[in-house]
């Protein structure tokens, strides 16, 4: 046990052999087009690979300095090597598995394709089956990613305006937009319905939880005179939908009519904590953990996406529609974001919803407080 040390920093070595091997060989086998390396889950084999190496080398470090010391007795040396390894034990395990976890939860594959990560959420259903006339439109974000749209029209002419929607994390136009798109045509607005990024007919396979996608809500509503969408122009959002909007608001200069938020969170970190407290996994440090490492991963900063603090921003009128029961995010969170609004607002809470669409909870409620704020639109630009 006297050279533990150097076993510490031969595994070191290893690790980084392994890794610089990995790394080549995927290289050359990209470069040959038998595999495509963007596909390959390699972000977390990577990372551990070299996180072990440099937590190898750091621990033989401090052993070798102990060896060193004539004043360490063997007793203490032995006490002293086995609070490191368990401690390195943990620490790797911990990082590990929550950068797995991150990877997995922020990431889709194409469905029965192997691989970390969700099957990528389809549509199944169309508008035309509720009786919907539609149409389908591919929004470029550049040479090679997109969104797909749908362009439900409203009933009657003229129209009364254009409401752009999206939905919540991990789901599609066709599950959670068609519903209310149906009540805005017929109460005269046309409807642009929007897959983001990695979800339904749209292009990518990640999601970021309404950070990066605040870039798609810009996408959205620059492709409005393209297809001759006439204002106002009024945002709605679900969910992970609402926080995209609200960020797009405050760090991309978006400016709609009006904005209508469905089951909005107010603070990511506190989103990740509640969900990890309800399936009974303590949310500390793993909550921290896994919105850092989903931060490495997609380049973005999850403790600063807070839609509690991108409120202050708005300068329209907006709806924020919230159910009572929900496990997610709780009235007095969402109390203290409506405060946050300056400009004007309403707020509606359904005593029996949780974190469902208040048009399946409570219709009638849905669509009365709909319908008071958009004739609250038309109003004020009336008047």
């Amino acid at each position: 046990m006297n050279h533990s040390h150097k076993l510490l920093a031969k595994a070191g070595r290893v690790l980084l052999g392994l890794l610089i091997s990995l790394v080549l060989l995927v290289m050359v086998l990209h470069g040959l087009q038998i595999i495509n390396a963007w596909q390959l889950p390699l972000k977390p084999v990577l990372a551990f690979l070299g996180g072990g190496s440099l937590s190898c080398w750091i621990a033989a470090q401090i052993m070798k300095g102990w060896h060193q010391s004539p004043r360490a007795a063997p007793r203490t040396l032995r006490w002293r090597r086995r609070v490191l390894f368990i401690s390195l034990f943990l620490l790797i395990s911990l990082n590990a598995s929550t950068y797995l976890a991150a990877y997995t939860l922020t990431h889709v594959r194409d469905p029965g394709q192997w691989g970390l990560g969700f099957p990528k959420p389809t549509n199944i259903r169309t508008p035309q089956e509720r009786g919907l006339s539609y149409s389908t439109h591919r929004l470029p974000i550049n040479s090679s990613a997109w969104l797909e749209a749908w362009l439900i029209p409203a009933t009657g002419t003229p129209a009364q305006g254009t409401v752009v929607m999206f939905p919540g994390n991990r789901s599609t136009k066709d599950r959670q937009l068609i519903g209310p798109a149906q009540t805005f045509s017929q109460l005269g607005y046309n409807s642009l319905l929007v897959d983001y990024r990695g979800v339904g007919g749209s292009s990518g396979y990640s999601t970021t939880v309404g950070m990066r996608e605040a870039e798609d809500v810009v996408v959205a509503f620059n492709a409005l005179p393209a297809l001759d969408l006439q204002p106002p122009v009024i945002a709605y959002g679900v969910s992970m939908g609402s926080a995209a909007i609200l960020n797009a608001i405050a760090t991309q200069n978006l400016q709609p009519d009006a904005i209508i938020i469905e089951l909005p969170f107010a603070r990511f970190i506190d989103a990740v904590r509640s969900r990890l407290q309800h399936h009974q996994i303590p949310p500390f440090p793993l909550a921290e953990l896994l919105v850092f490492w989903g931060g490495v991963q997609h380049g973005v900063n999850g403790f600063s996406h807070n839609p509690v603090e991108f409120a202050r921003a708005i300068q329209c009128p907006t709806l924020v529609m919230q159910g009572q029961q929900d496990p997610w995010t709780t009235v007095a969170e969402v109390k203290t974001l409506f405060q946050q609004i300056t400009a004007p607002k309403q707020l509606v809470i359904a005593p029996d919803g949780g974190h469902h669409q208040l048009i399946g909870i409570d219709r009638a409620l849905w669509e009365t407080s709909l319908s008071h704020f958009l004739q609250s639109i038309n109003a004020d630009r009336e008047s």
